[in-house]
């Protein structure tokens, strides 16, 4: 797997990944009514590094990396992180985690902090502990997952 930086030519591909989840409401705290101009604005924003996981020519993930408060709490972090469905399970998140972590330290970040997690989304609760992050934090129903109700988020961090 080659992990780099997205180019306009992988929009498309990106897209393919982000749009489906975002829309389903169910992971990320954000509008789920997002157009596609909307949604690759949010994900390759100019306030974000935003690398691309290829395999055999196929985009098979993505994330993002972005200041995640300015003045001094600028040299902590932020991350998104999807990977394309017909890709799950092969430990695709994982290595695009590592890789965050060495391009954070290296655009100078001392830490890094997921700021709502959601706690039904197993697969992010599992994996982020497993790689550092200590849950510093728990949102009692702060998320309104759209079949589940009321469910809480997780704020997590991990020094680099």
């Amino acid at each position: 797997m080659n992990i780099r930086l997205a180019t306009q030519q992988d929009t498309s591909a990106i897209l393919e990944i982000v749009a489906p989840t975002l829309r389903s409401g169910e992971t990320y705290a954000i509008d789920s009514n997002m157009n596609d101009d909307q949604v690759i604005a949010y994900w390759m924003g100019l306030d974000k590094v935003t690398p691309v996981a290829e395999e055999d020519g196929e985009i098979v993930g993505t994330y993002y990396i972005r200041q995640n408060q300015g003045g001094g709490g600028s040299h902590v972090c932020n991350c998104g992180y999807m990977t394309s469905p017909k890709a799950t399970g092969r430990g695709i998140a994982r290595r695009m985690g590592e890789d965050s972590f060495v391009r954070a330290k290296e655009l100078g970040y001392r830490a890094m902090q997921y700021n709502f997690v959601i706690a039904s989304n197993a697969a992010a609760v599992h994996l982020w502990p497993k790689l550092g992050f200590e849950i510093v934090g728990r949102l009692p129903g702060a998320f309104m997952h759209p079949t589940l109700g009321e469910t809480d988020a997780l704020v997590m961090y991990r020094k680099l």
